[in-house]
This record gives C-alpha cells, sequence and structure tokens, in this order.
C-alpha cells in the first residue's frame, strides 16, 4: 500500500509539471504569433479601414470603474482621431436588456465625440473567438485592427490570423495590479482554450445570422498617407508611449 501511495504521488506530481508545461507552450505559441503585428505607438501603426472594439463590463463586480473599458474607449478615440482607423466594429455581449456592451460602448465613444455613421455594433460577441470570427463571416471582414489591452490582444491576433484574417492590434492602456492580476490570471488559460477552438474543436461563434455591412467615410483622409511631421516638430507629449 505505502508503494502504490508513492507511485500515485509520482505520477500526480509528473502529471501537474506537464500540464504547467502545456499551459506555457501554449501561452508562449499564443504570445509569439503576435510579433510584429501589435502596436503600442499610435504613431507606428499602420492604417486599417476598421478597427474592432473588444467588449467588456465598464464596471467591476465591486461596483468601480473597470479601467479596462474606459481605456480601450479612450483608445479607440485615439485610432479614429488619429485617421488611423475610419470605422469602428464595436463587438460584445448583449445578455439580457440590463446588460450591453456594445451600446454602452457606443455611449462612450459618442461622448469622446466618435461620430455615430462611423460605429457598428455587433451584439454577439459573446466571445473573442465570436468577435473575431463574425467580423470575417458576418460583416465581411479580412484586415483589420483590434484595440484592446496587451495581454488580450495577443489571443485576438492568434485567432484572427489563424482564421485568415490580417489582423493587427493596438494596445489600451493596461488597468492597475490590483484589478488587472486576476483577469490576466485567467489569460492564461483562456489562451490555451483559443489554441482548442483554433486547430482540435472546429469551434464556431454561438449565433452567426446574416450578412452585415459596414459603411466606412472614405472622405476621411487617412494618417499614413498625410505628410510626414518633422521629429523636431512632433510635440512628444502626445504620443502614446510603448510599455
Amino acid at each position: 500500500m505505502k508503494h502504490f501511495f508513492k507511485k500515485l504521488a509520482i505520477i500526480l506530481v509528473a502529471g501537474s509539471a506537464l500540464l504547467v508545461l502545456f499551459i506555457a507552450a501554449c501561452n508562449l505559441w499564443v504570445i509569439e504569433s503576435a510579433a510584429g503585428h501589435i502596436y503600442s505607438d499610435l504613431i507606428a501603426i499602420p492604417h486599417n479601414d476598421v478597427g474592432i472594439v473588444l467588449g467588456t463590463s465598464n464596471f467591476t463586480r465591486a461596483g468601480t470603474t473597470n479601467l479596462h473599458f474606459k481605456n480601450r474607449m479612450e483608445a479607440a478615440a485615439e485610432l479614429y482621431n488619429a485617421g488611423k482607423v475610419r470605422h469602428l466594429l464595436l463587438s460584445g455581449a448583449n445578455t439580457s436588456i440590463y446588460y450591453n456592451e456594445p451600446q454602452r460602448m457606443q455611449h462612450v465613444l459618442l461622448k469622446l465625440g466618435i461620430p455615430e455613421k462611423a460605429m457598428t455594433l455587433d451584439y454577439a460577441g459573446l466571445r473573442t473567438f465570436d468577435s473575431m470570427i463574425r467580423a470575417r463571416k458576418i460583416f465581411g471582414l479580412s484586415k483589420f485592427t483590434v484595440v484592446s489591452q496587451e495581454f488580450h490582444n495577443y489571443r485576438a491576433l492568434f485567432i484572427a490570423r489563424n482564421s485568415n484574417i490580417d489582423a493587427i492590434a493596438y494596445n489600451a492602456e493596461e488597468a492597475p495590479i490590483e484589478q488587472n492580476f486576476e483577469t490576466e490570471l485567467r489569460e492564461y488559460l483562456a489562451r490555451v482554450n483559443a489554441i482548442l477552438d483554433v486547430y482540435l474543436w472546429n469551434t464556431q461563434p454561438r449565433f452567426l445570422g446574416k450578412r452585415e455591412h459596414v459603411v466606412i467615410d472614405t472622405s476621411q483622409t487617412p494618417m499614413d498617407s498625410l505628410p510626414t511631421i518633422p521629429d523636431s516638430l512632433q510635440k512628444t507629449d502626445s504620443i502614446k508611449k510603448g510599455f
């Protein structure tokens, strides 16, 4: 009996070690897949016609302002106002009349000066996977910019770029550690699930439906086509710094 428990302990320890290694390898794979496609610098990021803003609750479970939400909205407004995107697709969950992420995003972005005609709402972005696949299958987008925090953008880009989507990402400012720790911890497992969604489970979004059109205002001039401002004339305090 003693030998049995010893062998069992060895198996459990070895199994746990293999599980940790598997999770670490999956996370490394997802993060490396975003190399060269993720930006924190507003000046450096290339132009795309559409930016997809990934939803989250505007409040934390404690009832305080969710800085992940606030900072994503500000980052989306930065991209639009800088001419780095012409249109914003707001993708999030709409699970009840009391919880509507896209509508709340639109409400805040209107206050930040983004015109209503420059926004399209995707009410069925229940997961990051759904948001990425619906962007292609429902809204007909094969090239866009993802807007979220850096830890989240890695997974969004992994899903997009392994689903025939030419995506890049813009990093919104991170929340303080007290708001960010639990979220980032969950993200380690979410990246594993993203790999399984793409390569093993043949996952599809929960809701698809009929095609919808994103109407882009082509009169807005992309920032990339404007004359370059000499470094000596740039106001460095207006440029979003990298992490």
